[in-house]
């Protein structure tokens, strides 16, 4: 089950990467939209990366 949620999770990611360079692509990027972006796709990085490191339990 974890699997599945890494999995759905890195596919937003990589959306979110997708839709980061369209919008910079742009002949005219909004700035907002794209602040609004990064931060999205820095978040789904951020639980992709606690999700996979490893428990720690008190001694």
């Amino acid at each position: 089950m974890a699997d599945l949620a890494f999995l759905r999770l890195r596919l937003i990611h990589d959306r979110l990467a997708r839709e980061v360079a369209r919008e910079q692509a742009a002949r005219a990027p909004d700035p907002f939209r794209l602040r609004r972006l990064k931060k999205l796709k820095l978040a789904i990085k951020d639980r992709l990366t606690r999700s996979r490191a490893p428990r720690l339990t008190p001694a």
